[in-house]
């Protein structure tokens, strides 16, 4: 059995949802092979035990011979623990192979969207990646459980209707043309089922999406009085869900009771021929006694069959949807000449030609903007996020030309929004688990929380909440500042860093920063004179425009402009 998740789930086949499901089974083929086996063998031996009670009436009973009846009742005994025993294995390889399929999925969308960040965004809501991870790839995983059983459904159908055309040519033709033309009929009901499925898996992916986005901008509606604005919205979009609900389950019902009624019919039927043929004395009773009992086996092959169309349904729909979003491109397809530069192999200047801010190496410098948005914008292009490829370079090498996983491993962004994730602390905090506890420690003291630490019960040990809601805004923001310093990146851009603790906290942050810093590039989005007081060299933007640099001191003293947006338009004497 393969260990989960994958160390590295692969470059899949985007060319169509077939292509796709194919690449997924070529990537398990073992534990499928070995899933189809054992399902085979289960349903053979279950296929067998009518042709052997048969044979034990007919040789044993009518024909009297208790050696005979011995013999097969032992074979029915056997075959019943070689059901039981392959059974169990199929299962558990049967689910083996769900789990591959799924995580497979799972990995693959989750590795894209941490890639391609801000664009996947762009082109595909938010609720349709999470109904992906959720739902979809569940369903694409399903189609691979079900496929050993439906091996075994076919070859089972075969040895069947071998068996009945050796004993009755024409009970034997009846099974050989009725059971496909049972499966066949299906086909009328399975089409309209996949389009109202298509339109049910839409409309329900709106719905996440609009729940996501709430989620995440709860507050602000709750700020501007838009909950009922919201609830309307939800409600209506609940109503759609619900609507197109309504109508998948007729031809689902449909699709059910069919799974049931035509083998029940076909099993009528085969009876009914069966006796007929007795009582003309072309067949013997106990070869009755075993077309019954194959009339009511091949309900199994037949339910199966129809289970696996169904399950192949979902799963064709999941996987258009999945490569839906693999195929959204990110930053690193979007460099003007198409190839991969290599990054500086030492600490080098970062200059971002839009503003015209340059970063020296090995210094911590701060960018001052009246607008917020402006510095942030900054921020996202020396840290290779936003819209469009970014015109940074970086020890004079466009970033965008740079390998993105070089980018992400050497330049760290932290916004002043960012999460903190449910589990242990020390996991959350040290996400590379590499750090000692002194470590981690001494990092909660440069961010000042051995506060928040303290109030919890078992320390690092104490696990978080989604999203770190049992903490204060003040109390995350220190805590991301924690995991960001733990990183300890050659570059780290912080956004705001300080803007929800108090003034003491904010001032042994800066001071503890720079000193924790030292020698090491740290960039800086702040208009607070305690961060900038502890800054080697402040930046003013206006209008998204370097403007003026310097010491802080010296610019309060000598630019008016800088005065008015770290005091907040209050003169004060320098």
């Amino acid at each position: 059995m393969r260990t989960l998740p994958y160390a590295d789930p692969g470059v899949p086949d985007l060319r169509g949802p077939h292509h796709y499901l194919w690449w997924v089974a070529r990537g398990q083929w073992r534990t499928l092979v070995l899933g189809t086996v054992l399902g085979t063998v289960w349903m053979l031996s279950q296929a067998m035990v009518p042709a052997v009670v048969g044979s034990a009436i007919d040789d044993g009973l009518i024909g009297g011979d208790r050696g005979a009846l011995l013999t097969w009742s032992l074979a029915v005994v056997g075959l019943a623990l070689l059901t039981a025993a392959s059974g169990t294995l199929r299962h558990r390889f049967a689910v083996a192979n769900w789990l591959q399929a799924a995580f497979r999925t799972i990995q693959l969308v989750g590795d894209h969207a941490a890639r391609t960040g801000p664009a996947l965004g762009r082109a595909v809501p938010t609720g349709e990646v999470v109904t992906n991870v959720a739902s979809d790839s569940m369903r694409i995983g399903g189609v691979y459980d079900v496929f050993g059983r439906f091996v075994g459904a076919i070859v089972s159908y075969a040895v069947v209707a071998a068996i009945l055309l050796s004993r009755n040519l024409t009970l034997g033709l009846v099974v050989l043309i009725g059971v496909p033309l049972l499966v066949a009929s299906l086909g009328s009901v399975l089409r309209p089922l996949q389009r109202r499925q298509t339109a049910q898996r839409e409309e329900s992916g709106r719905l996440t999406t609009l729940g996501a986005d709430t989620v995440t901008g709860l507050r602000v509606l709750r700020g501007i009085g838009g909950e009922e604005t919201f609830l309307r919205r939800y409600a209506e979009q609940s109503q759609r869900v619900l609507a197109t609900g309504r109508r998948v389950a007729p031809v689902q019902a449909t699709l059910d009771s069919a799974r049931v009624l035509l083998p029940g019919i076909f099993m009528v039927l085969v009876t009914w021929i069966g006796a007929r043929l007795v009582a003309q004395d072309a067949l013997q009773p106990g070869d009755l006694v075993a077309f019954y009992g194959y009339a009511m086996f091949l309900v199994l092959p037949l339910s199966t069959a129809t289970e696996f169309a169904d399950r192949f349904i979902r799963a064709r729909i999941a996987a258009g949807k999945t490569i839906a979003i693999l195929r959204v491109p990110g930053d690193e397809a979007t460099t003007r000449t198409g190839r991969t530069a290599p990054a500086p192999d030492r600490a080098a200047e970062l200059h971002d030609p839009v503003s015209g801010v340059r970063i020296e190496p090995g210094r911590m410098t701060c960018v001052v903007s009246a607008r917020a948005e402006e510095a942030a914008a900054v921020a996202d292009r020396l840290g290779r996020f936003g819209p469009e490829p970014t015109p940074v370079t970086w020890g004079g090498v466009e970033l965008s030309e740079i390998d993105l996983g070089v980018v992400r491993e050497r330049i760290v962004l932290v916004e002043n929004d960012s999460h903190l994730f449910t589990g242990p602390l020390r996991e959350g905090l040290d996400i590379r688990g590499t750090r000692s506890d002194s470590e981690i420690l001494q990092a909660v003291r440069t961010a000042s929380a051995q506060d928040v630490l303290q109030a919890l019960p078992e320390g690092l040990d104490s696990e978080m909440a989604e999203r770190g809601r049992s903490f204060s805004g003040g109390q995350r923001q220190r805590l991301v500042l924690v995991r960001a310093l733990l990183i300890d990146p050659e570059v780290l851009v912080l956004v705001e860093p300080t803007s929800a603790v108090d003034a003491h906290t904010e001032a042994r942050i800066a001071a503890r920063l720079a000193v924790t810093r030292t020698g090491r590039t740290t960039v800086v989005m702040s208009a607070s004179p305690l961060v900038l007081d502890q800054a080697d060299e402040v930046l003013l933007l206006v209008d998204g425009t370097v403007v003026a640099r310097g010491r802080h001191h010296d610019l309060m003293s000598e630019h008016p402009a800088y005065r008015s947006v770290v005091v907040r338009g209050e003169e004060v004497s320098v």
